[in-house]
């Protein structure tokens, strides 16, 4: 029963590119930019400190997590207008 249900959202899924460095520098960049939008946070220092980077360990994940998601969006975005 599983498996049926799987099969029919598997064929209504749109085809997703394949990786390339290109796909790679997207998320990377996105995830920068957030990274350096995370100074905009309200409390950017709070919780144990990155050691190279005057934020937190908290805040460090949450813009590489957030900027991930942005890069995928981006990827896909531009897959599905054909210019990717």
């Amino acid at each position: 029963m599983i498996s049926s249900i799987l099969l029919t959202a598997a064929a209504s899924v749109p085809a997703t590119p394949v990786w390339s460095p290109t796909v790679g520098i997207i998320i990377s960049a996105s995830s920068l930019v957030v990274l350096l939008l995370s100074f905009a946070i309200k409390y950017p220092k709070v919780g144990p400190q990155m050691p190279l980077l005057p934020i937190s360990i908290p805040t460090f994940i949450g813009a590489m997590a957030f900027g991930h998601v942005i890069g995928i969006g981006i990827v896909l975005g531009l897959t599905n207008i054909g210019r990717l």
